[in-house]
């Protein structure tokens, strides 16, 4: 699982809480360091923050979903961005701020659902 997020801090808290849970975690701190990590390793799901340094959130969801090795990752978003975000086609967005145990739910709920459209949770 790849976590995508400028905040050191809640980075960590997310790595701590997803690890504890049994995942496996590769962390990126800005948008391009992604791109360099999705290229290497395709991870299991993506757990993406929007207001990223460098490239965009939204410019890293629009190039997982253009290359064959990663369209079909499951994309989590976790912004407090407001708006319905409906372009990104996320598997599931949330709101900022997030528990650690909220964040564990909603990434497994969202890995078991695939990749169909958006769903806020």
């Amino acid at each position: 699982m790849l976590i995508v997020e400028d905040d050191a801090d809640l980075r960590r808290m997310f790595r701590t809480a997803l690890a504890l849970a049994g995942y496996d975690i590769l962390e990126a701190a800005d948008g391009l360091e992604a791109l360099r990590v999705l290229d290497t390793y395709p991870p299991t799901a993506v757990i993406l923050d929007l207001g990223l340094p460098v490239i965009s959130g939204h410019a890293v969801r629009q190039e997982i979903a253009a290359h064959a090795h990663t369209r079909h990752v499951p994309v989590i978003v976790v912004t407090g961005q407001p708006g319905a975000h409906d372009e990104l086609d996320a598997t599931c967005i949330l709101r900022k701020p997030v528990s650690p145990d909220r964040l564990v739910y909603v990434v497994k709920t969202c890995i078991a659902a695939g990749g169909g459209g958006s769903a806020f949770v």
